[in-house]
């Protein structure tokens, strides 16, 4: 927009052209951190199925191992799925998100977009065993159910005149109970335990896609230079990564079909 163009509309809006040039830069910047976001969604979809893909045999002389639910294993499958190598897929975008949040501020945009990559394909490794667990269709109908559902908490952290920045302490009170839990449902295996730890994670990642998008609105400034801001979008991008991830894998325990 030229600055004719800006004084134009200022003029037709009442609003101050500065005004008009900041919602211009705050809508790029907020594309770009829904642009990261959904392609990081895309490539942990992908490599998900192609892990499965691979994982998965129906030659029962080339199956090295079956699973309780009839599937047989690849020499791959039994490597990411049985071998000691599951911990290693399960951790290690774990360790990405601590190496990301610690050296966003040292890296270039293309190496913390490589970085934001390669953390989106290493979840998408470790996500690779829900087909294992679920039916298709039912991942696919609780995908579009989360992708809904996202959408619109997103929308209304965005677009709210309301502060919900109090709301933080209490939903990072939320995700430490969560993952406690979770930590000890491993041994005790409770039924219970895991339906209640699956309904109070979709409110708490229902309250941090809402909290994040308007943090990461405010975290905007106009005067960044493109380095800084490309940084803020992708750290953005995966806040809201991990928020869409968490949110689904809740609403999948609730309700997929098992196979």
């Amino acid at each position: 927009m030229t600055e004719l163009d800006k004084r134009y509309a200022a003029a037709r809006t009442g609003a101050p052209a500065d005004t008009l040039a900041i919602d211009e830069g705050l809508r790029a910047y907020m594309i770009s951190v829904y642009n990261y976001m959904a392609a990081g969604v895309a490539i942990t979809g992908l490599v998900a199925w192609l892990v499965f893909s691979f994982a998965i045999t129906q030659d029962p002389a080339s199956a090295v191992a079956r699973l309780p639910n009839g599937a047989l294993l690849s020499e791959f499958g039994r490597l990411v799925f049985v071998s000691p190598l599951k911990w290693v897929l399960f951790l290690a975008p774990l360790g990405m998100v601590f190496f990301l949040s610690a050296r966003i501020g040292k890296l270039s945009v293309s190496a913390a977009q490589t970085s934001f990559w390669i953390f989106a394909g290493l979840m998408g490794a470790s996500l690779a065993s829900i087909f294992l667990v679920y039916t298709h269709a039912s991942i696919a109908r609780v995908f579009f159910i989360s992708a809904a559902a996202f959408g619109a908490l997103s929308l209304w952290g965005y677009t709210t005149k309301k502060d919900i920045s109090g709301w933080g302490s209490f939903l990072f009170m939320g995700l430490i109970g969560i993952i406690i839990a979770s930590v000890v449902n491993i041994f005790l295996a409770s039924s219970a335990l895991q339906f209640a730890v699956s309904v109070i994670g979709v409110l708490v990642f229902a309250g941090l896609t809402a909290y994040d998008t308007q943090r990461i609105k405010e975290m905007y400034f106009a005067g960044d230079s493109q380095l800084v801001a490309g940084r803020k979008a992708i750290m953005g991008a995966l806040s809201l990564y991990l928020d869409f991830i968490n949110l689904f894998l809740m609403l999948l325990s609730l309700f997929g079909n098992r196979e």
